[in-house]
């Protein structure tokens, strides 16, 4: 581009929202890369007889349940098209024969849309609406409930939900109808044992309670109110008592924004008739025993022998405890330098099943294999192992059903026998082309402060010439990239793409840099990290220095791309070392932290500021931004504006930014889209876009 058109630089991308992206004979097979089946959201009735999952292929969402003897897998829904409506929150009746699902939303948000607008990311002249729906797992159509989100099913079919932050009812056969009044925003839905009595969390902003409803004649029963934040409440499995965390409400003299701080919590119980309730567990004064930010929180479980099990970092790794639920020490179930993540209680809840980084494998820190270890003593077993991927455990009749992955194969539903026996497939294998995919090799380097970072290598074998090369950064950032497919759909989408840029002669390296998880707490709380200073962009720098000394790439050309805390970390790297990024991709990219920070906390509510100006400002220059004066590199921007995680204005802005500096760019916007795409074919024309862009901008 010549250097006269620099003010009018921006290549405008918009494509029609319903049009189809074709296939593009130029970049064959990334179609077929990105037409990988996925299961997600596996979750089991109270006991095991039935479970039920979501299949994804192609963008098109449909519900599958398996039951009985032979766990044979049913569809339930019958979807053929790429609509662009989730399908989520499944919960199953206690005794396995009813279940119920959502349809719609973005369950992902950060926040919800003025007017409790839902997502309508395909354009549609009909508003689209979150609804709830229901059908037997034995067999027959599914039914819409009404609508609403977060469903609560009971043994007789009474759902109760939550429309727009109330509870509401559907009994069988009758129209569904407010539940109770209450002035708090509800949530966390439970029926007791005996499906009589609802529990629930109602938010009150800087507080929130645990309350129980037992009936249209009897008051809200409040377990124990406070002036703190409960929530993660459970039943305990005769329903004369409920258990919860308990957290800090907000308020007091202004914490520092610009160094961590600990956040002390609790375990309480409470008696469900009178509301009584005590402390039954007090996380330590230390920096560790703080509320785990790890995802899905302290999963906090009722179980066998009266004992009560959650996850905490007390050691510096998310790791199971046990405590009795009449108060005493915590016992640390699940020794060990790894990180515990997706929990399910066993239907006799004697174990806990999970799935940890943990292995004899080489690589298997940034794997996941599934373990049990009971309730009650520190005697953890593996039931998985190797070089393959296994998470999200749940109870199936006699055995455990899983999600199975390994570096070539996408994502399977499996089961294996308690014994760990018998592992077999639940349904026909998926039908995925897997000959141009490569093992990603793990690969170590070091930071310029010392710290030691993971990755994966994707390199297909080539010619005797020199390869361009390409960092990926994850979003998050509370997340890992894996040797395989990943449990998340977002991140086996970024696996697959990488893949497809390794078959089209690119070194692509995959960079778990700090604030990510899996390589302990002190990893993931970093010094000065994110809107405190960006120390983990010391990790990216350090990424491109391993690539420029790999013998087969040219360090001459390595570009960068990535999502969300990805996107912000691709336009950190184009502002801040264009000399050394000579291109990249950023995908819906925070660009201005200060802007964020203000977004998500504002100044303080008091007299006392603290250290608001100085975390603003501090912000402020850990952002792209800050630096757009030095960036010169082409960037590819690509974001729907209908984005509840980052605001579309964040790249608006850069935009405006780019254009007064001259810097060429291109944009691909979608109307109407959120932040993790919903349509697939939303996906594939980004894909196509990013791929044509780095082809053009980093080959010779």
């Amino acid at each position: 581009m010549h250097a006269w058109m620099a003010p009018f630089c921006a290549l405008l991308l918009v494509l029609a929202p319903d049009a189809a992206a074709a296939p593009d004979p130029a970049l064959p097979g990334l179609e077929q890369s990105l037409a990988f089946p996925f299961v997600g959201d596996l979750t089991a009735s109270k006991e095991g007889e039935s479970i039920a999952w979501v299949g994804r292929q192609n963008g098109v969402r449909n519900i599958w349940v398996a039951s009985g003897a032979d766990f044979h897998p049913r569809q339930v829904t019958d979807s053929r098209d790429d609509d662009g409506q989730e399908l989520t929150s499944l919960a199953f009746s206690p005794d396995g024969r009813r279940i119920a699902w959502v349809r719609g939303g973005d369950h992902d948000s950060n926040w919800e849309a003025e007017g409790h607008l839902q997502p309508n990311p395909a354009s549609g002249v009909e508003q689209p609406h979150l609804t709830v729906w229901t059908a037997e797992v034995a067999g027959g159509a599914p039914r819409e409930v009404a609508e609403g989100d977060a469903p609560a099913v009971t043994d007789s079919g009474r759902i109760a939900f939550v429309r727009e932050g109330k509870v509401w009812i559907a009994e069988p056969g009758a129209k569904p109808e407010r539940l109770f009044f209450d002035r708090g925003d509800v949530g966390d839905l439970a029926w007791s044992p005996d499906g009589r009595r609802l529990a629930f969390v109602s938010d009150r902003g800087d507080h929130s309670f645990v309350g129980i409803y037992s009936g249209k004649d009897r008051p809200i029963l409040w377990l124990a109110p406070s002036t703190g934040r409960d929530d993660n409440l459970v039943w305990s499995p005769d329903g004369r008592r409920i258990a919860f965390t308990r957290r800090p409400g907000s308020g007091g003299a202004p914490q520092p924004l610009l160094e961590e701080v600990k956040q002390p919590w609790s375990i309480w119980v409470a008696d469900a008739q009178t509301g009584d309730g005590a402390a039954v567990w007090r996380s330590p004064d230390t920096m560790e025993g703080s509320y785990t930010s790890a995802p899905d929180g302290p999963v906090l479980r009722w179980a066998a022998g009266d004992r009560l099990t959650f996850r905490a970092e007390m050691d510096g790794w998310p790791h199971l405890y046990s405590v009795p639920a009449t108060g005493g020490a915590a016992m640390l179930l699940t020794p060990g330098d790894y990180m515990v993540e997706h929990v399910a209680l066993s239907g006799d809840g004697k174990w806990l099943l999970y799935s940890a980084n943990s292995g004899r494998a080489a690589g298997d820190h940034d794997r996941r294999h599934i373990f049990r270890v009971p309730v009650d003593r520190a005697a953890p077993e593996a039931l998985s192992a190797g070089e393959g991927l296994e998470w999200t455990p749940v109870p199936a009749g006699d055995g455990i059903a899983f999600v199975s992955a390994t570096a070539k194969r996408p994502p399977a539903l499996h089961w294996i026998g308690a014994d760990r026996r018998g592992e077999r497939a639940l349904g026909a294998s998926p039908i995925y082309a897997t000959d141009s995919l490569v093992v990603p090799k793990p690969v170590t380097f070091r930071a310029g402060d010392g710290l030691l970072i993971h990755g994966q290598l994707f390199d297909a074998p080539g010619g005797k010439a020199k390869k361009p090369a390409l960092i990926f950064v994850h979003g998050g950032p509370p997340r890992q990239m894996l040797l395989g497919w990943s449990y998340m759909y977002y991140y086996s989408h970024a696996y697959a793409m990488n893949q497809y840029l390794a078959s089209r002669g690119f070194a692509v390296l995959s960079v778990n840099y700090r604030l990510g998880i899996g390589y302990g707490r002190a990893f993931h709380h970093p010094k000065d990290a994110g809107a405190r200073g960006a120390s983990e962009y010391r990790d990216v720098i350090a990424a491109a220095r391993f690539l420029q000394g790999l013998p087969q790439v040219d360090g001459g050309r390595i570009g960068i791309w990535g999502g969300s805390y990805g996107g912000y970390l691709t336009a950190l790297a184009l502002a801040r070392d264009s000399d050394t990024f000579k291109a990249g991709v950023d995908f819906h990219g925070v660009h201005d932290m200060s802007r964020t920070l203000y977004e998500r906390r504002g100044p303080p509510k008091r007299y006392e500021q603290g250290d608001w100006d100085a975390a603003l400002k501090t912000a402020f220059t850990s952002s792209p931004v800050a630096d757009v004066a030095t960036w010169r590199s082409p960037v590819l921007l690509i974001h729907g504006d209908d984005d509840r995680n980052v605001r579309f204005s964040q790249t608006v802005d850069l935009a405006r930014r780019l254009d007064e500096q001259g810097v060429r760019y291109e944009e691909l916007v979608f109307p109407n889209e959120i932040h993790d795409f919903l349509r697939h074919q939303d996906w594939l024309k980004a894909d196509q876009a990013t791929v044509r862009f780095l082809e053009r901008e980093l080959r010779p």
